[in-house]
């Protein structure tokens, strides 16, 4: 009984340390080929050594690092995308974070998909960073105004990892260079795909994906160009519910 008690006890702190967790920023992107007849987003499919969602089909993204925010770049954020993302900052709203979560976006798609999403730009020195090394040696310099936020969703409490992620959209027309292998240099992603939006619903993917793929889709129908100042759609638990909420 004595063990089986200190089983109970260790569970029940491991889910109070869990309940604790704060999620950690991250960003995604979600890329649309407009070339052909149809819309295309890109997908793939996460390996299956991850501990988080391996084997799901998933965008490109990732959490936020450091030195993100400070990396240059060609254009800023439209100021509607910016205000958005400082509206939802809670007591640390700082441009810098803003800028980390849009240059996140962009720096997992190259690392994860092989695409350097950007412009030609002859100085190598506004780029400093190792993990911007490929941009550099290509004299791509990341563009903020190619990139439009439109969702937001956070991973319940409960799990060992909490995710706080903002999803941007962006055309395929964004990509300055593109690696010649058929995945990014971290190879988190395999089996990359074009697929359109019915039939990237179809794969194996999290509800949560699902739900943004069609968010993007109503978007895009609304606003084909993805002109700014669309409205916001988060994803949240609020009062014991998953909800979906419009700014």
């Amino acid at each position: 009984m004595a063990v089986n008690g200190q089983n109970h006890e260790a569970a029940v702190a491991d889910k109070r340390r869990a309940a604790r967790i704060r999620p950690r920023d991250a960003a995604s992107l979600l890329l649309v080929d407009r070339s052909g007849p149809e819309l295309r987003i890109l997908m793939g499919k996460r390996h299956m050594r991850h501990v988080f969602m391996p084997g799901k089909f998933v965008f490109p993204g990732g959490r936020t690092e450091v030195f993100d925010g400070r990396v240059s770049a060609f254009s800023e954020l439209a100021e509607a995308d910016q205000a958005k993302l400082l509206g939802g900052m809670g007591s640390r709203p700082s441009l810098q974070r803003c800028r980390a979560l849009a240059l996140a976006a962009i720096r997992e798609t190259y690392e994860e998909a092989g695409l350097l999403l950007g412009r030609r730009h002859d100085d190598r020195s506004l780029i400093k960073h190792p993990d911007w090394a490929a941009f550099s040696e290509r004299r791509i310099i990341p563009d903020l105004s190619l990139l439009r936020y439109f969702a937001r969703a956070t991973t319940p409490p409960g799990g060992s990892r909490r995710f706080d992620t903002r999803f941007f959209l962006a055309f395929r027309d964004a990509v300055a260079d593109t690696l010649p292998e058929p995945t990014g240099p971290s190879q988190e992603l395999e089996e990359l795909c074009w697929l359109p939006f019915a039939q990237a619903r179809q794969l194996d993917i999290p509800e949560i994906t699902r739900l943004i793929i069609k968010e993007a889709e109503t978007l895009l129908g609304e606003n084909p160009s993805l002109t700014p100042g669309n409205a916001l759609i988060q994803y949240r638990m609020k009062y014991g519910r998953f909800v979906r909420e419009v700014f």
